[in-house]
């Protein structure tokens, strides 16, 4: 088990995600004291009877005057048993964006409703995103479940509604929780509920504490080296004259002096001679370590390119297929002329076609639409000036994922994984 989790939240607007984030922080005693006293505070200047929890995670002054979440902030707590990083992620539609960058690198994912409403269209199409993303683990938290007058039968149906979806976007059923809270009132977030007698599972926490997660659940940990070159360090000093390192982070596998490399794209290969860290040097290095290489030969290496494993090294591509979320507030269209971030690699693109694009309510496609608009997820051809060395996202999440930039403005306009990941979705159902 991972001494450390990654998770996110997700949620319609207004469906609890501040107050549970509060909640978490202050039943793992996260926020000191002089936090809860301004809260106590401010919630009593408000006329509440009890202290608003949201309080203490919308730090924006727009989110505190809207009551909403616009931005994503992580936040750092702790149990004895395990320690968390959370993507705390927006609502609103038109923020959908940032639940998508949140949650890219989450393991698990805590997706809330509000039990007087249940699934709705920004339930399911969190939970697409959350699929094409391959999430691996997904927690339902039916929030303010102490609203409605038959609990018992409104969670059992939110749950089978919810079961049915997941299952059609490729969750396996052990990989999935409902799980029915008051994020206000406590219910079932630090320990099981009195309230609830209906429901025999485990709280928010012992289950966030007790979930079986891979360290790097990317795949990167079955690839061999994938190091994306972000630096190129020459002090010419008199201490250090000739030397000459490749800094970057390691994004799959590891690596270690003497270990036989290529540079992508240009295929030249070398051996690993150093592994520099400002500690010293490492007999080792993983996935996630930051590292500086030296190599055995003088290779012409500079920032985008990438340092890899010959063993399973990706071929380099200049024209693929990818699924992409549309995140600009104007539409695509085929012939699209943008710019293309793959890693610390920047390059000009060209949309080609636009095959498919895919209802996340519906679960269905639909072939040759002719554009893609805000929130749309869809597959399109992609041609790039230079080659990029990217696996599928299938793959590794890492070296799959990419992004297309407004070459005017550099507002980031859509989110993008390589290969056809619409196919992991059984859609049609």
């Amino acid at each position: 088990m991972s001494d450390l989790l990654r998770l996110a939240t997700a949620g319609s607007v207004d469906d609890g995600k501040s107050t549970l984030v509060g909640r978490l922080l202050y039943d793992t005693k996260s926020v000191l004291a002089d936090q809860i006293d301004a809260v106590t505070r401010a919630s009593v200047d408000k006329g509440l009877a009890t202290p608003d929890l949201s309080l203490l995670v919308d730090g924006l002054r727009a989110e505190r005057e809207q009551g909403i979440t616009i931005d994503v902030a992580y936040r750092y707590f702790a149990t004895p048993k395990r320690s968390f990083v959370l993507a705390d992620t927006p609502g609103h539609v038109q923020y959908t964006r940032n639940t998508a960058s949140g949650a890219s690198t989450a393991q698990l994912v805590i997706l809330l409703v509000d039990a007087r409403k249940g699934v709705i269209e920004q339930t399911r199409r969190h939970a697409a995103v959350l699929a094409l993303l391959g999430v691996p683990k997904l927690v339902l938290a039916v929030n303010k479940i102490d609203l409605v007058d038959d609990p018992a039968t409104v969670f059992a149906a939110i749950s089978a509604e919810f079961n049915t979806l997941t299952s059609t976007l490729g969750w396996a059923a052990e990989d999935v929780l409902e799980i029915p809270v008051s994020a206000l009132h406590g219910d079932n977030i630090a320990s099981r509920s009195v309230n609830t007698p209906y429901y025999d599972g485990p709280s928010l926490i012992e289950h966030l504490e007790s979930v079986p997660v891979d360290a790097d659940s990317s795949g990167a940990h079955a690839l061999g080296l994938r190091f994306p070159v972000q630096y190129v360090i020459r002090p010419r000093t008199a201490e250090y004259p000739d030397y000459r390192g490749y800094a970057g982070q390691i994004a799959a596998g590891s690596v270690s002096p003497g270990d036989e490399i290529v540079v992508l794209p240009c295929g030249i290969r070398s051996t690993v001679e150093r592994v520099d860290t400002p500690d010293g040097e490492l007999a080792v290095a993983q996935a996630g370590r930051s590292v500086t290489l030296i190599l055995a030969d003088d290779v012409d290496i500079s920032r985008g390119d990438m340092i890899a494993s010959p063993a399973d090294a990706p071929e380099p591509i200049d024209s693929f297929d990818a699924t992409v979320c549309w995140l600009g507030d104007k539409p695509l269209r085929p012939g699209a002329r943008l710019l293309l971030k793959h890693g610390t690699r920047t390059t000009q693109a060209i949309v080609g076609a636009l095959v498919e694009r895919f209802d996340e309510q519906n679960l269905t496609t639909q072939a040759s639409p002719e554009s893609l608009t805000l929130n749309d997820i869809g597959r399109i051809s992609v041609r790039v000036a230079e080659p990029i060395a990217a696996d599928d996202y299938r793959v590794n999440r890492h070296t799959g994922s990419f992004l297309l930039i407004d070459p005017a403005g550099g507002n980031t306009l859509a989110a993008g994984l390589v290969g056809d990941v619409l196919t992991a979705v059984e859609v049609g159902v």
